[in-house]
């Protein structure tokens, strides 16, 4: 199980989740392996080089399957054709969150200061061409605001600087801004996604507070070297499908501000397809170029 970011991040933390249950499940051992680099493309080029024996697999994140590829597309593969889906795994929410001192409670009143100042704002993300910065960049697009990307080289660095006031405005996954929202150390002004939350449904949409058409998604999901085994895909789908509906399994995601979001391998294909129409515009519009 190969996670190509860093230990401690969303895609880290739902595989070491799911792997106690696949190996009661299979009578094997599954190891996570994290190989960070090349905003996760070392990691996923290594499972799609990889003997497609379904014994290699890769825990990859909308960051690395959708964003990367499209801001340096000279990987030397199509991410969508030698990394075929096994499933779907979760849903990880992007938000906008803003510093206390910038002394704004919705996106209106952002909007609204944004706009009196000459200067305009800057935006923290967990780097450049994470689903982070493209959450802002798409923002920006949408509300033609003067807004400037600061990366950081994680969520959590980002979450300090926002939490002290050195940066005003930070889109972040949800997981990395609830604790500090919760303590009242940063304000957390709304979710990415298209409808409110199941486990957040205090937490207003970005699209609801009159920017429309507004949608970012995160997520983890599982996928293959091109050429594995179909039945052995379609048998490790199962058991995720069964894994993802336990109850421990559920609260566990639940109290990490994600939900499960199982899709079937054919699914999560076209899902992933969806994606890359969606936002190879965006990136072309926004001009993000790779660090």
């Amino acid at each position: 199980m190969i996670v190509p970011w860093a230990p401690g991040g969303s895609n880290d933390v739902a595989a070491r989740l799911l792997t106690p249950h696949l190996e009661a499940r299979f009578g094997q051992p599954f190891i996570v392996e994290n190989r960070p680099g090349g905003g996760g493309s070392v990691g996923m080029g290594m499972v799609a080089r990889a003997r497609p024996d379904g014994l290699t697999l890769l825990v990859s994140s909308a960051s690395n399957h959708i964003f990367h590829p499209l801001i340096a597309p000279d990987l030397g593969y199509d991410v969508r054709q030698a990394l075929p889906a096994v499933a779907m795994l979760v849903d990880v929410p992007n938000v906008v969150a803003a510093s206390n001192a910038l002394g704004v409670r919705t996106i209106q009143e952002l909007i609204a200061k944004v706009k009196a100042d000459p200067k305009g704002i800057t935006f923290a993300s967990s780097g450049v061409g994470s689903s982070n910065h493209l959450a802002g960049e798409l923002f920006r697009l949408k509300t033609g605001l003067d807004m400037t990307h600061v990366p950081y080289r994680g969520g959590g660095q980002a979450i300090t600087d926002l939490i002290a006031g050195t940066v005003p405005l930070a889109f972040l996954n949800l997981p990395t801004v609830i604790g500090p929202a919760e303590a009242g150390s940063v304000r957390l002004l709304a979710v990415g996604t298209s409808e409110r939350l199941r486990s957040r449904p205090d937490i207003p949409t970005v699209a609801e507070q009159g920017v429309p058409d507004y949608a970012v998604r995160s997520w983890t999901g599982l996928f293959a070297p091109k050429g594995t085994p179909r039945p052995a895909v379609e048998r490790l789908a199962a058991a995720l499908k069964e894994i993802l509906d336990l109850p421990a399994v559920k609260k566990r995601l639940t109290d990490m501000a994600s939900d499960p979001l199982w899709m079937d391998p054919a699914e999560t294909d076209r899902f992933v397809g969806q994606e890359y129409d969606r936002w190879g515009p965006v990136v072309k519009a926004a001009d993000v170029k790779p660090e």
